[in-house]
């Protein structure tokens, strides 16, 4: 029987994390600059860990890991250039030892009109297309046994998703093109990744969850008139950043989930997410897609590794 876990919705990232020691632990944290980034390294760091903080400029990465203590490594990695991802995995494989948690934050959301990259809607690339590639790279790095994968999916996007993910058929939305519609997609994405990577993993013991986050204000440019007229009002019963970040800390670090994969949680709780994450089937054919999606970006765009600045992997 799973056990009872006393945090919810209003808790924080260092209050579900308050006693658990993190010494000699390695993770990784992408998007670590800014909001519920940079409150989940905050708390790892607070409580012993050494945090890989990941952010699309270097300058950017260092910044956040001189808030969030000595105990940490800025490295870049802009998501939506795959030259980047291959040079930030390769970065962290240098690094020595293991890694005992991956936890995947960085989100963007689209302006009014589609912004394509590599033929596709680039908050898709940047929201899901990225992470799987990240992630793919790295999880040989996992420790075995107690290693953790935590991937941001999003409240918003059992909301906002279409009744099908998207499919390579639809990734540049030149029919329809909605900002939340298309962040949506990413989010229900990475959390059917999660569900198919935390079913390859079992084996090797490692655990792969997915977390439900809000946006905040990001999302509120893309509301109708009469939403953003009360957001200034609804943002006051919004969760802070550190409470949004809570549940990833939770699913990271705490004993008190160790062992459990494969569910989609929001509020520090396992709860239902998209209907679709029980479809094996889908998900198999929605991994070999996205492999296909990454080979062919990979193919098309790669630059020359010596022509790539070297990543620093100094400590801040």
């Amino acid at each position: 029987m799973t056990q009872s876990i006393p945090f919810g919705a209003r808790s924080t990232a260092d209050q579900v994390l308050a006693g658990v020691d993190l010494n000699r632990k390695r993770m990784v944290v992408t998007g670590c600059d800014r909001g519920i980034g940079l409150e989940i390294m905050k708390a790892l760091v607070a409580n012993g860990a050494h945090v890989i903080g990941l952010a699309r400029t270097h300058e950017d990465a260092r910044a956040a890991c001189n808030a969030a203590g000595t105990s940490s490594t800025p490295i870049a990695c802009d998501l939506a250039d795959f030259a980047s991802i291959d040079f930030a995995a390769d970065s962290i494989c240098e690094l020595p030892g293991p890694l005992d948690a991956v936890i995947t934050n960085a989100q963007r959301i689209g302006p009014a009109g589609p912004t394509r990259r590599h033929g596709a809607e680039l908050t898709f690339i940047v929201d899901y297309v990225g992470h799987f590639a990240l992630v793919n790279r790295l999880v040989d790095r996992v420790r075995g046994n107690r290693g953790r994968i935590v991937m941001m999916s999003g409240e918003v996007s059992m909301n906002h998703s279409p009744t099908q993910p998207a499919t390579l058929d639809n990734l540049d939305d030149r029919h329809v093109y909605e900002p939340l519609v298309s962040y949506g997609q990413a989010r229900s994405a990475n959390a059917i990744y999660a569900k198919e990577l935390s079913r390859r993993l079992a084996p090797r013991g490692v655990t792969v969850n997915s977390w439900g986050a809000t946006a905040g204000a990001r999302l509120a440019r893309h509301r109708n008139w009469a939403q953003r007229l009360v957001y200034p009002v609804a943002r006051l019963f919004m969760k802070s950043a550190a409470q949004s970040a809570a549940t990833a800390a939770l699913l990271a670090a705490s004993p008190l989930v160790g062992g459990i994969s494969g569910e989609y949680w929001s509020n520090c709780q396992i709860t239902r997410g998209d209907p679709l994450l029980g479809d094996e089937v889908l998900a198999k054919r929605f991994w070999d897609a996205s492999e296909q999606i990454v080979a062919t970006i990979s193919a098309a765009h790669r630059v020359a590794p010596q022509a790539m600045p070297k990543n620093s992997a100094a400590r801040a």
